[in-house]
């Protein structure tokens, strides 16, 4: 198994709100995608060829919650970089950057603006 995660869907309330939030945070574009038939809207979070992504989803089904099951995004180099946006996107800091260790880096938990709690990785 080359990654324990493959896919994931971040719930929105407001689809076009949350894709701001994390174009913003994460100094991207997401690609939109709609599914009609599902009647689901996606912007799917960039990746390298072959990386593992995933999507903010808009749709029956996808409700934002501060309780559940919590990913780490990617923080690139230094975490530093996207959490200094998550509050001027929108956003709200709840933990900021934690040193875990040496070997595993550093870490930083946040709510996006439709109430997920979501954290940044970083080994530095």
């Amino acid at each position: 198994m080359a990654n324990s995660i493959n896919w994931y869907d971040i719930p929105a309330a407001n689809f076009e709100r949350a894709v701001k939030f994390y174009n913003e945070v994460l100094d991207a574009e997401l690609t939109p995608y709609e599914n009609p038939k599902r009647g689901l809207k996606m912007g799917i979070l960039p990746a390298t060829q072959g990386g593992v992504t995933g999507c903010v989803a808009y749709g029956e089904g996808y409700k934002p919650s501060p309780d559940g099951v919590m990913i780490y995004l990617n923080g690139g180099d230094d975490l530093n970089v996207p959490l200094s946006r998550v509050e001027q996107a929108g956003g709200k800091v709840i933990t900021p950057k934690t040193h875990l260790s040496d070997e595993v880096g550093y870490m930083a938990i946040f709510r996006d603006t439709e109430g997920n709690r979501v954290a940044f990785h970083s080994p530095k």
